[in-house]
């Protein structure tokens, strides 16, 4: 998403907590790059961010933008929280409320694996974080969420109305595929709340190929279950990960997304998906069309879906996959923003 907006604006600075040249300087040059504070903090306390969190929200209002009439800012937790000068007109891009603080806040605490004492000291620092947080959701003048997904949770906690942009797919990068193996791939980052653990469990239930692509700090303890038929790959580049996803079989969406952008990206692919049937993938997969859902966080309800999948996947036209992903194209993306700047510069 930013670097479409970067695309969009490409004179604009990026101001961001914390930089990486080596991962980030081939898309965000960092001559376009203003950091904060916290970037001159030693590198094994720039790696644990999590350690950083009672920083961040004073980090955050430290940035001064008085130069500026417009800042768009992209929140996935914080940045929403930038304070600007009256004159200058704050756009919100929200991904989501940090939901480590408000709806995944109990399982947060349980992920930390701490003793009764820490995890008081953890739910101590949450609560200041929500209070921060809800006095820092009201400070953009235009809110603009990126599913009906997140526009619900911005006006559960925030008590906001906000604009639904969906996040861009770079849909060209992506053709419809002739081949098929034989085999199921999820695309993720291997936490437990991606709920990869489902998928590990049913395809060692059923003895079918499923190959992961993705690093975290779930992934030791998802081999360790694992069967013979589940593939580990770690890591992968862009066009290799491209390469597993033109000839699988389906892909496997197992946890609750905001948006969500690789079952989109599978679609592209003319590939059908299997995904759990909450969050904003409900905006994108069209059941019996694209790819199928299962209602409950379950084997049981997953091994149904992959059934009615399995049994449709003749059916599913790749043409019809890949024009439902035309509809989150990054073309789409920025024509929609590039008219909400119009809007608001109009009436300022």
């Amino acid at each position: 998403m930013l670097a479409a907006l970067s695309e969009l604006y490409p004179k604009a600075p990026i101001y961001t907590l914390l930089y990486d040249e080596e991962k980030c300087g081939e898309v965000f040059p960092k001559e376009k790059i203003i950091t904060s504070g916290l970037q001159k903090l030693p590198s094994f306390a720039r790696k644990n961010v999590k350690y950083l969190l009672p920083l961040v929200p004073r980090t955050v209002e430290e940035f001064d933008f008085s130069k500026f009439d417009l800042v768009i800012s992209s929140s996935s937790a914080f940045t929403h929280g930038i304070i600007t000068p009256p004159s200058t007109h704050h756009i919100c891009y929200f991904h989501s409320p940090m939901r480590f603080a408000w709806d995944w806040t109990h399982e947060y605490i349980k992920e930390q694996k701490i003793g009764v004492i820490k995890k008081m000291a953890v739910a101590a620092m949450l609560k200041k974080i929500r209070m921060w947080d809800q006095s820092a959701s009201d400070r953009s003048d235009t809110a603009i969420a990126n599913s009906i997904h997140v526009q619900r949770r911005i006006k559960k906690y925030y008590r906001r109305d906000s604009e639904v942009i969906y996040p861009p797919v770079d849909i060209s990068r992506f053709s419809i595929s002739k081949t098929r193996g034989d085999y199921f791939l999820i695309i993720s980052t291997l936490t437990p709340y991606k709920k990869v653990e489902l998928a590990v469990q049913l395809f060692n239930k059923i003895h079918k190929k499923l190959v992961i692509i993705g690093e975290g700090p779930h992934r030791e303890y998802l081999q360790s279950i694992a069967g013979d038929t589940i593939e580990f790959l770690g890591w992968k580049d862009d066009k290799t990960a491209k390469e597993y996803m033109m000839n699988c079989r389906a892909l496997i969406f197992p946890g609750e997304e905001d948006f969500g952008i690789t079952q989109v990206e599978a679609m592209a692919c003319g590939k059908p998906v299997l995904a759990y049937g909450e969050g904003g993938v409900k905006e994108s997969v069209i059941a019996g069309v694209t790819g199928e859902f299962f209602n409950e966080p379950t084997v049981t309800s997953m091994e149904d879906g992959l059934a009615r999948l399995m049994q449709n996947e003749k059916t599913y036209d790749p043409k019809a996959c890949r024009a439902q992903a035309r509809k989150f194209s990054k073309e789409i993306f920025m024509e929609k923003m590039k008219g909400a700047v119009s809007r608001i510069t109009k009436t300022s």
